[in-house]
């Protein structure tokens, strides 16, 4: 699932990050990782603003689209 189909406030993990090492590397300087935590704050034209272990960070719409996720239950847990 992408992060454009998330509703805001929506808790998930990343599951993939559709993306070469450079940036893989430029995510997790970000903080973002396989497995991490996020919550969508504001869909911003094509970009995101992700809330992640309790830092927001903006994305571009060409970022953005490279991320895979599985929205999280209320006790945390993968739904689906």
């Amino acid at each position: 699932m992408s992060v454009f189909d998330l509703p805001i406030g929506t808790p998930a993990r990343i599951a993939e990050i559709k993306g070469g090492q450079q940036l893989t590397r430029r995510l997790l300087g970000l903080g973002l990782r396989v497995g991490s935590e996020v919550a969508i704050l504001h869909h911003r034209r094509r970009g995101v603003v992700l809330s992640a272990g309790g830092t927001r960070v903006a994305l571009g719409g060409g970022v953005a689209e490279k991320l895979s996720v599985e929205p999280l239950g209320i006790d945390g847990t993968g739904v689906g």
